[in-house]
């Protein structure tokens, strides 16, 4: 990348940054709440796009992860007095050690074999958050009290039931994503990562482990997503098998899909076309899949590398 060309991405990255921060100051109650949310779910889109946009790996797994992060940190806070920054770094511990575990097996499967094998691990981490109801009210789920939602850091009180509070912190949370993300995929790992996409056996020709550098990138995506996880169950005080299901692994492939596979912002603009596409259509009709659905037709034929994609293929070569 040359100077001018990482002038530019800084600069947007940082105006993208400016512009989430600014837009709390303006958003009605409900959008407050909603860009919390988008923010959250596209660390979770942009911890999958590393696996399947620029390893090449297409799971159906990764609800697990998320899983992971949400009852690591959610039970934790809600069954012991550790505190919500303990609860969250054993979150995002627990999608680390499933992500190691679960990336050793299944990777020594490729292709649809890979893909089958992650949504058969995916279901039966689901089944485990129904059948520990005792502990996890299955569906039902648990509900965080007030109090297992604050806490002390450095002398400051933080209340996360409080909406400002909330969202800068999901901000910052997405903020630590980008960075990590653009660390790597812009490092030598991010290189031979894409480099395995495109043709892993001129990569392995090459001597380069892929085994290896494929699991770096399984326990990278499980925990960036495990994160995500982990902070959802904290800023929204929720914490349920549905986050288990297969659907919350499909979800994040469409936000990328959408967004652009393979591109650091990708996911983040998927995720907020995604939910207020969905959001505006279900106001107009109870058929609002059907809309979306649709729509994403269009967006495959006229932007069929997602939209950021395209427009890095068509326009702005340097977006990374």
């Amino acid at each position: 990348m040359t100077k001018s060309h990482f002038g530019r991405v800084l600069a947007l990255h940082l105006g993208l940054v400016a512009l989430l921060f600014g837009l709390q100051f303006v958003l009605p109650d409900y959008h407050h709440l909603a860009m919390t949310r988008v923010m959250v779910l596209a660390v979770y889109a942009m911890g999958y796009n590393m696996l399947f946009g620029y390893t090449g790996l297409l799971s159906l797994g990764h609800a697990m992860f998320f899983a992971a992060g949400l009852y690591g940190a959610g039970l934790t806070a809600y069954y012991t007095d550790w505190g919500v920054p303990v609860a969250f770094l054993i979150g995002i511990a627990s999608g680390f050690a499933l992500s190691l575990v679960i990336g050793l097996i299944s990777l020594r499967t490729t292709g649809v074999a890979f893909m089958i094998v992650t949504m058969m691990f995916a279901q039966v981490a689901y089944l485990t958050t129904t059948y520990f109801t005792d502990f996890t009210r299955g569906e039902e789920g648990l509900t965080m009290p007030q109090a297992a939602r604050s806490f002390d850091l450095l002398g400051l009180h933080v209340d996360l039931t409080n909406a400002a509070q909330r969202y800068n912190l999901a901000l910052g949370l997405l903020v630590v994503a980008l960075v990590v993300i653009f660390a790597v995929v812009k490092g030598p790992i991010g290189r031979v990562l894409i480099a395995i996409r495109e043709n892993e056996p001129r990569t392995l020709m090459l001597g380069y482990d892929t085994f290896r550098l494929k699991l770096v990138a399984v326990v990278l995506s499980g925990t960036i997503s495990a994160m995500a996880g982990a902070a959802y169950a904290l800023l929204f005080g929720y914490i349920g098998a549905t986050f288990a299901t297969i659907q919350y692994s499909i979800e994040p492939l469409l936000f990328t899909l959408l967004g652009g596979a393979g591109t650091i912002l990708g996911p983040l603009i998927g995720t907020a076309a995604m939910f207020y596409m969905i959001d505006i259509a279900s106001n107009y009709t109870a058929a609002y899949l059907l809309v979306t659905g649709v729509a994403l037709v269009l967006l495959v034929l006229y932007f069929p590398k997602g939209i950021l994609g395209t427009i890095r293929e068509r326009w702005w070569p340097w977006l990374p």
